[in-house]
């Protein structure tokens, strides 16, 4: 069978390539994300609150107000009034209120009756934790604790000198330091790049016991328990029991000290009953 010619198709002519963009051009032409701007870690700390049996119902506001304000709550000893564990009790019921964790180390009036384990046990739970030699961490940030203890400040800090009991008091003072100092380098060693807190009872500098008379500050606190604190870059150190001190000084080394007794947060006239501070 003869073919059939075909209809001739005149050619079209060839639609112009269009250029690829590369891909890095194609991440320039995407707008960028915008960054949430990063939330300080925020800490409430005060210490001294002694909690008395007759407390009842006294603090569950305090609790509540801190879980609305901070990511955590340092409570830097004297816990109780007299060191009965039935006043841990009492303040075990108040926590209930308090929604974040709760950090705390042991005073000298937790010490005072001899129930200060009663105490400790009274209180720790998931969200309650007791620190004596011992870090930890919540968020980017570290903490280290202990009770601390006395010996005076700089040039009149107490030596290792004369009668076995001078000597055991300067002793407790340096066996805190050196609890201090290992709990710090656990967390370098364990959380490298942590943000570090010290938290104390007793004044680790003479600054913030100013105010308190003199001849009672060897039993405020000790310039040993502040050489960690230099060596470590701590961010910032809390403690309490000096009442009538002030509520901020430093180290030799700048590392920020305060204060956070509840009589000194009174007499500062704080909106809150508690002092706020920001980690970045």
């Amino acid at each position: 069978m003869e073919q059939q010619p075909q209809p001739f198709a005149t050619p079209q002519p060839a639609a112009a390539l269009q250029p690829v963009a590369t891909q890095q051009q194609q991440l320039v032409e995407q707008p960028a994300p915008v960054q949430e701007p990063t939330r300080p870690f925020r800490i409430a700390a005060v210490g001294d609150i002694h909690v008395r049996e007759t407390d009842k119902g006294k603090w569950v506001e305090f609790f509540r107000l801190a879980s609305e304000q901070a990511d955590v709550l340092l409570l830097c000893g004297d816990l109780t009034d007299h060191g009965y564990a039935v006043e841990a009790e009492v303040l075990c019921e108040e926590m209930k209120a308090c929604a974040i964790p709760i950090i705390c180390v042991l005073g000298n009036h937790d010490h005072d009756k001899n129930e200060h384990q009663a105490i400790r046990k009274a209180l720790i739970s998931d969200r309650v934790h007791f620190l004596d030699g011992d870090s930890l961490v919540i968020g980017n940030v570290g903490f280290a604790g202990v009770k601390g203890y006395g010996g005076g400040f700089d040039q009149y800090m107490l030596s290792m000198f004369g009668e076995a009991e001078n000597k055991a008091f300067v002793q407790t003072a340096v066996d805190e330091a050196l609890k201090l100092e290992s709990a710090l380098s656990r967390l370098d060693a364990e959380h490298p790049g942590v943000q570090k807190i010290a938290i104390m009872h007793y004044a680790p500098i003479r600054a913030t016991v100013e105010g308190e008379p003199d001849a009672i500050h060897p039993f405020l606190g000790c310039s040993r328990l502040a050489e960690p604190l230099n060596r470590q870059n701590v961010v910032a150190c809390f403690h309490g029991h000096a009442h009538v001190g002030t509520l901020e000084g430093e180290t030799s080394e700048g590392v920020k000290v305060y204060n956070v007794a509840k009589p000194i947060l009174q007499k500062a006239g704080l909106a809150l009953p508690f002092f706020i501070f920001e980690v970045q």
